[in-house]
């Protein structure tokens, strides 16, 4: 994301005050990237007052009538203030300090930015801040995409209708079909078949605002049986006739513990030096790792299919919404919509679809795989994911704007990191234990020049088509940069990527066109 995209008003009138032995200097007030500028009236001082915005060490902003007041305290123990004309231009202004001061990210992904695109594409959606304070949904973000015929008191009745108040949200458009992707969590049918009105007023609203005569597919990540079983609890599956156009699909993907004891298996098989050949394969089919890959794919490719050739909306839901269901909805969005591939693209995905979308992180990347304690919340799922996406890109490895150091990295960051990006569980949580402005973001440290290199595949080239990988078994394969990174002796994947760039940087320099790499100098 480029610097200028979080200037959300460039310039207004304004009244510096610089302290008690300085003039006030009365002029234009300007934002870019890096600085704040004050350029004074023609009849003052030609003096350009210039101030950067790292200095910044905090913010202030409150409003009176129809101006506004900015404070800013420098980190060389300054403090400057701003007399800002409009209520509106100093809301925006403050905003887009506080988020280009900081340099590190945490503002490049909001919520407001994808709905943009999608605004673009239709206006049957809208951004709801319903959610503001976290009391619809404690899980969800601040900000959702939601219909437009939908308001907001139909969202708060439909919240208490749905597991931990996840009521369905968008999560992608696809502009080319006219169809939507969704995730929600289970409604709370329970024992007693209970509706909500408003719950299926959305669902309508829904098709109403996609293509003419759209119908829907509800991909349950549950079996059948289980989805029963939750009404005994509870929970439950939408009901037929109460969601009309709508038809309930059931597409088993295992979390939790199963889960975390495949992954388990999988480390204990890999960090095996001394077993035969038939004992490996026999392990590596055991722990059914590959399986998990499998079931994870394919029902992101059903999700993708749906939208792409079938041009219906689809709502994916489990249980609670926030491990099974985000795998499928951003892998569907990495089959379909090549922004995704794009490092910045993947990074929003990231950002989008899993931290501000709640997946519980500290939860469930507490221990890995060597720890004796077995939590009941512990779940490889965001690895799961990464390993999805690692198929994806040796099946079409000119595809993927990033490359394998991209998805270690996020899986090292994710278990144990530096930055703040993978703490806490939920942006509200995040927000109470001031991770924003007591930690760093991940994106700032993986988006240093020094660290694209390594991060970003040279081969790149950008496709414009879905990507449809194959689940047959002969097409997936271990991710062995990642399970046999520590114990397999041939050459460093680093080394070996820095061949793969030279080869390209050798190439372009030599015909002064599009790179091409022969299959004999890609056996690195």
């Amino acid at each position: 994301m480029e610097f200028s995209e979080l200037i959300r008003t460039g310039q207004a009138q304004a009244e510096l005050l610089r302290g008690p032995e300085a003039p006030p200097l009365r002029g234009t007030l300007c934002v870019t990237g890096h600085h704040l500028l004050l350029s004074p009236g023609p009849q003052a001082t030609p003096d350009l007052w210039l101030l950067l915005l790292r200095s910044v060490d905090s913010i202030e902003k409150r409003v009176a009538g129809d101006c506004g007041t900015i404070t800013l305290r420098c980190k060389d123990l300054r403090v400057l203030q701003l007399d800002i004309e409009g209520v509106e231009a100093t809301l925006n202004i403050a905003r887009s300090i506080e988020g280009l001061r900081l340099g590190d990210a945490w503002h490049f992904h909001p919520p407001e930015r994808y709905y943009k695109r999608v605004a673009r594409e239709t206006n049957a959606w809208r951004l709801s801040e319903a959610n503001e304070d976290f009391s619809l949904c404690p899980s969800y973000p601040r900000a959702v995409i939601v219909p437009r015929a939908v308001n907001d008191d139909a969202l708060a009745l439909t919240a208490r209708f749905r597991q931990g108040g996840r009521f369905p949200v968008l999560s992608y458009h696809h502009a080319p079909s006219r169809t939507v992707l969704l995730r929600s969590s289970q409604p709370l049918i329970g024992p007693q078949k209970r509706r909500c009105a408003e719950d299926e007023a959305l669902l309508r609203a829904v098709l109403a605002g996609s293509r003419p005569g759209a119908r829907g597919f509800i991909v349950d990540t549950r079996s059948a049986q289980t989805a029963k079983q939750a009404r005994m609890t509870g929970g439950g599956t939408e009901a037929k006739a109460a969601y009309p156009g709508w038809k309930r699909l059931h597409r088993p993907l295992e979390r939790g513990r199963p889960l975390q004891e495949s992954f388990v298996h999988l480390v204990e098989a890999c960090g095996d030096l001394e077993q035969s050949m038939d004992h490996w394969l026999s392990r590596l089919a055991g722990c059914r790792w590959l399986a998990h890959v499998k079931e994870a794919l394919s029902t992101a490719c059903l999700a993708a299919q749906g939208m792409e050739r079938e041009g219906a909306c689809i709502l994916v839901h489990g249980a609670e919404g926030t491990d099974s269901t985000l795998v499928v909805t951003s892998l569907a969005q990495l089959i379909l919509d090549p922004s995704s591939r794009t490092m910045a693209g993947f990074q929003e995905l990231v950002e989008r679809e899993w931290i501000q979308a709640g997946h519980p992180f500290q939860l469930r990347c507490a221990h890995s795989a060597f720890s004796h304690a077995r939590p009941k919340h512990e779940a490889p799922t965001f690895l799961l994911f990464l390993d999805c996406v690692w198929q994806l890109g040796r099946q079409f490895p000119l595809s993927l704007e990033f490359g394998e150091g991209m998805l270690l990295a996020l899986f090292d960051h994710a278990y144990a990191s530096p930055f703040g990006t993978f703490l806490c569980n939920s942006e509200q949580e995040r927000c109470l234990c001031e991770v924003r402005t007591r930690t760093h973001s991940l994106w700032s440290g993986l988006n240093q020049l020094k660290e694209q290199r390594k991060l970003r595949n040279p081969l790149y080239v950008p496709n414009p088509l879905a990507l449809w990988p194959s689940v047959e078994p002969q097409s997936l394969r271990l991710w062995q940069g990642l399970f046999l990174r520590w114990t397999r002796p041939p050459e460093p994947s680093e080394a070996a990527w820095e061949k793969v760039w030279q080869i390209v940087t050798d190439q372009e320099k030599t015909e002064g066109s599009q790179p091409t790499v022969s299959a004999s100098e890609l056996q690195l």
